[in-house]
């Protein structure tokens, strides 16, 4: 794959991007928001690691900036801040997946390979529920002739959904399937992913289409809610 990094930090951006050479990536690393702000819009890379805090633009602004502009490489966006609010705020940028330093270098490797896998994702056919409409491999999703932008983590967990319509989904599935390490990951992340979809399919127009299903996950309306 070819991964930018944008890491204000030399010396640990120098150790990741050697690390991540070692592997067999193409690997390019800025130390600013201006500037990997600036490489993130060539649209020449297939992932990008992104920390948050950065002189210049932060990640947050450069994630959701990108995400205006119809840039929608993955993101990984790194931070030293822990915490759920802190997750949700990348998220809500526009991240695909996040992590807090200090990190496994493995985890991280793990991480990046399923973005990339998730990136070229074309094997799924549309799938839909009402007026509800995904296109997994166009990364395309539809709330009536309305377009919603979705992460690659969210489209991930909303195909799941869709492909079980109907049907209660434990969050313990949701993670085997969409994250990489799935036993390395905290649950209840999946709620911070289902909040965000309904925010984003199901608020706007007042519909419930992913429903709680108590003591077991999620079931998403056949019927679009």
């Amino acid at each position: 794959m070819r991964i930018l990094i944008v890491e204000d930090e030399v010396g640990p951006a120098d150790s990741l991007r050697r690390g991540l050479t070692a592997e067999g990536h193409w690997v390019d690393a800025v130390h600013d928001g201006r500037r990997g702000l600036e490489a993130a819009l060539s649209g020449t890379y297939d992932v990008i690691v992104l920390d948050v805090m950065l002189p210049g633009p932060d990640g947050y602004e450069i994630c959701a900036r990108l995400r205006r502009l119809d840039q929608w490489t993955p993101v990984l966006m790194l931070t030293a801040k822990d915490g759920e609010y802190d997750e949700a705020a990348g998220l809500d940028a526009g991240a695909d997946d996040y992590l807090t330093k200090p990190f496994s270098f493995v985890v991280l490797t793990a991480r990046l390979r399923a973005l990339g896998r998730r990136r070229g994702t074309g094997t799924y056919g549309e799938l839909r529920a009402g007026d509800l409409m995904l296109d997994p491999g166009a990364r395309r999703c539809r709330r009536g002739g309305t377009e919603v932008e979705l992460t690659a983590r969210e489209l991930s967990v909303l195909r799941h959904l869709l492909e079980n319509a109907g049907r209660a989904v434990a969050k313990r599935d949701i993670l085997d399937e969409v994250w990489d390490s799935p036993a390395e990951t905290d649950p209840n992340i999946v709620e911070v992913y289902v909040s965000s979809l309904r925010r984003k399919i199901d608020a706007p127009s007042g519909r419930r289409s992913i429903l709680t299903a108590h003591g077991t996950g999620y079931r998403l309306s056949p019927d679009g809610g």
